[in-house]
């Protein structure tokens, strides 16, 4: 990509200053447009990087057998009255609804526990047909009171939900522990594992504790008690000594932080597999109810608690995993007759035919305005090509956090990156 091809443009400042850390820098860069409170349009270079995150997320499921669906955003009211879900239901406040022209009513999706259960009722019968799980990335609409947080917090978010089916609490327990392992692996792969923690939570009235990922943020709106030793956490609102003595921990060594959720997990039982007819007959052709289990992550959330931990004061900067570009080419050039934009020029078209993915600030503007760019949209590594490092042997290299820089040649480039591509 050359910057100068990029129709979005970097701002001195942002539309809504202060409403959130991850909002201001992501606006200023140029990543996402704000349309209103609690909603936003992904730009190509937030796209680039949701799509990244989801990627990960997506393969970490896959790996566990998980298979890949899409449900329609537009809702039945029938089922989710079934199961006291419907907007009458003071406990659910979040319904966004719409109507036909004929007046039937209908909802905007805010989960979808009911419309899955429905579904897999056409297609499991028998025990054989059990374990499995599926999964969709879907637009989720949801009626905040108040959005807030930036990305973290909004009206309209995608959602990966992901459902499981068994025969028994037994085989459930089991899936679960492969699915809190296959997030425990996701955040490792997103760059932030280190911060994140399985924190446990109150289960409600299926299971004795359910399961948050909850990320160490400034700006997190959680509160949890870590055990370092042990990389997990409780939840501020199920902390008390029952809770200290099953999971064995010492009060005396946890510390308190603040946090954001990155994710969840927890046991359905057979709420809704009994409300809905989900039911399969076992080995001795007796009818029993299947047990369900859900489990979530909002890859825009990720995106924004990735840019409240890991950004500073110069802008972005993102782990290689999930940024929209490997390398960011700076060549200091005045006109395109100059060497430096001639050698960039050959190096930024010799990186992309070996799959390398690069942006390249071709601009006609000023060194400081270009550094200062690299900077806020926040790629893992500058590669600056001048008259001057041109001169001592190639380019000079600076990783995005690092006050150091150093002159390699074109050809230890293109080893360091074609052999990570």
């Amino acid at each position: 990509m050359k910057l100068s091809k990029l129709f979005t443009k970097t701002r001195k400042t942002t539309v809504d200053e202060g409403q959130s850390k991850n909002a201001d820098l992501l606006v200023k860069a140029g990543y996402i447009y704000k349309e209103m409170a609690g909603v936003y349009s992904y730009l190509p270079l937030g796209l680039k990087v949701f799509k990244n995150i989801e990627q990960i997320i997506r393969e970490e499921m896959n790996k566990t057998g998980a298979l890949e669906m899409s449900m329609s955003s537009l809702q039945d009211p029938a089922i989710w009255k079934s199961t006291n879900r419907w907007i009458d239901n003071p406990d659910v406040d979040v319904w966004f609804t719409t109507k036909l022209k004929n007046e039937t009513e209908l909802g905007l999706g805010f989960t979808h526990e009911e419309p899955i259960t429905r579904i897999i009722s056409e297609y499991v019968s028998s025990y054989r047909d059990l374990p499995f799980s599926a999964y969709q990335f879907q637009t989720k609409f949801r009626n905040e009171t108040r959005a807030k947080s930036g990305i973290m917090r909004t009206r309209e978010f995608v959602m990966k939900d992901l459902y499981t089916f068994c025969k028994d609490d037994a085989e459930h327990a089991v899936v679960y522990e492969e699915l809190k392992n296959a997030y425990i692996n996701t955040y490792k792969r997103l760059g932030i594992g280190d911060s994140t923690y399985v924190t446990f939570a109150s289960g409600g009235v299926f299971s004795k504790y359910s399961h948050e990922f909850q990320t160490v943020c400034d700006a997190g709106e959680d509160e949890i008690y870590i055990d370092d030793e042990k990389h997990i956490a409780i939840n501020k609102e199920v902390y008390n000594d029952q809770v200290l003595a099953d999971l064995g921990v010492n009060k005396n060594t946890l510390r308190v932080a603040k946090s954001s959720e990155v994710g969840n997990i927890f046991s359905l039982g057979t709420k809704f597999s009994s409300a809905l007819g989900l039911k399969y007959k076992n080995e001795a052709g007796e009818e029993k109810d299947v047990v369900m289990g859900s489990y979530g992550v909002g890859p825009a959330r990720v995106m924004g608690v990735m840019v409240e931990l890991l950004s500073d004061d110069k802008g972005l900067s993102w782990p290689a995993a999930v940024a929209p570009y490997s390398l960011h080419i700076v060549s200091l050039h005045k006109s395109e007759n100059e060497n430096a934009y001639a050698y960039a020029k050959d190096l930024y078209e010799e990186l992309t035919r070996e799959g390398v993915e690069v942006i390249w600030d071709d601009r006609h503007v000023g060194a400081g305005e270009k550094l200062n760019d690299a900077d806020l949209l926040g790629m893992p590594m500058r590669v600056l090509v001048s008259e001057k490092s041109i001169l001592a042997g190639g380019v000079e290299i600076k990783e995005r956090k690092s006050e150091q820089s150093e002159v390699i040649t074109r050809e230890q480039l293109m080893t360091m990156y074609t052999k990570v591509c």
